[in-house]
């Protein structure tokens, strides 16, 4: 190769370098404007559901577990000994006052009344004569023809006839109690429980186990116990007025049962520190039921002005209790606060919150300082 060629290639290899260069500083200062960019945007803002902290009149509540008790109980027990003949109701139908539940087999009973009638009718009659007999010598014995001492005796026959009868007429009474004793019926209005023993079985008066047992379910108790700290608190109270006492369903949908307290045990129970006390309810529809577990609230008086949130959007870090606030630059911002209590689903806040400031209910996981947020629209509740 000649000396001219030679640098005819040096050359054109030098223009390729250059040229290989400049696309590559032009790809380069492309990137970076595309990436400088894109940075610029930042990470896109995080979905958040909001609530907004009102102020309100809300009640100060104790909550506690109660068991629901019937207002009267009875258990129903033959008086008298017999067959049941009949079971005049259904296991768990509610009954009334005065009717009829068992009928006991009355016939023997019905031949002790006759028996019971004709002695008292004989005694009755022996009674009379007696009577007449003294009655006869008194007047003998004032015109001085018999004798004090026979006039003595007739009168004392006269008073053991009358005792005789009087036995008698006791006796006839007695008979009669025991066929009404054989129609056993339901003494308050209730519900009847399980019946213990059927038609054909043979009962014993006053035996050890009921025939039935019928509870009252209207009005109906509820007990329940609360920590000993509140029982000045609640004694407080208690003697401004009667206190109301909710028991709340397990279906937000339904309306809470609404009693009031008519009863504070008069010593505190040492083994678990509480107090046991007692509310009384109307129960018209038989909402509650006897042995049933409820969840009680007793409204000791209302708190006004104070400031509620979601309970959900509390959160709980190391140094305590916080939410997330969102400003008007719509980011979130971390707020130390005091929870003074819950409301049910709600929070009622000592400090750290203003009326009208929006909380994050939903979301929390990824936020943190200053993070940009979106609001989301709540899901529809379902109809």
């Amino acid at each position: 190769m000649t000396t001219s060629n030679r640098r005819l290639a040096f050359a054109g290899v030098a223009v390729a370098v250059l040229a290989g260069a400049g696309l590559v500083a032009y790809f380069a200062t492309d990137g970076r404007a595309k990436e400088g960019k894109g940075g610029a945007k930042g990470p896109p803002a995080v979905p958040v559901t909001v609530a907004v902290v009102t102020q309100q009149a809300v009640p100060v509540r104790l909550q506690a577990i109660g068991n629901v008790e019937a207002y009267s109980t009875v258990a129903v027990r033959a008086r008298v000994d017999g067959q049941i003949v009949e079971v005049n109701f259904r296991e768990g139908q509610a009954v009334r006052k005065g009717e009829i539940l068992f009928r006991i087999d009355p016939r023997p009973y019905q031949a002790a009344l006759r028996q019971a009638e004709a002695n008292a009718m004989r005694d009755a009659s022996a009674r009379d004569q007696a009577r007449s007999q003294a009655t006869r010598y008194q007047e003998l014995l004032d015109k001085n023809f018999v004798s004090k001492e026979a006039y003595a005796q007739f009168r004392t026959n006269a008073e053991t006839a009358e005792a005789v009868a009087k036995a008698s007429q006791a006796a006839l009474e007695n008979a009669r109690l025991n066929i009404e004793y054989c129609t056993i019926r339901s003494s308050l209005d209730g519900y009847v429980g399980r019946a213990l023993l059927q038609a054909g079985n043979m009962v014993r008066a006053n035996d050890a186990s009921p025939l039935v047992v019928i509870n009252q379910v209207r009005p109906i108790y509820v007990n329940f116990a609360v920590p000993e700290q509140t029982l000045p608190e609640v004694r407080s109270y208690m003697a401004q007025g009667p206190l109301a006492v909710d028991v709340v369903p397990a279906d937000p949908q339904q309306a809470p049962a609404q009693g009031r307290l008519i009863f504070v045990d008069n010593a505190v129970d040492p083994s678990t520190g509480t107090i046991r006390l007692r509310a009384q309810f109307e129960n018209e529809n038989a909402a509650l039921w006897p042995g049933q577990f409820v969840n009680v609230n007793l409204r000791l008086y209302e708190q006004a002005d104070a400031l509620l949130i979601p309970a959900q959007a509390v959160q709980t870090g190391p140094e305590g209790q916080y939410v997330y606030v969102i400003d008007q630059e719509m980011t979130a911002q971390v707020r130390r606060i005091s929870v003074q209590r819950t409301d049910g689903e709600r929070a009622v806040v000592a400090k750290g919150l203003a009326k009208g400031e929006r909380v994050v209910t939903r979301g929390q996981l990824r936020l943190g300082p200053k993070t940009r947020v979106q609001i989301a629209k709540p899901a529809a509740e379902p109809s």
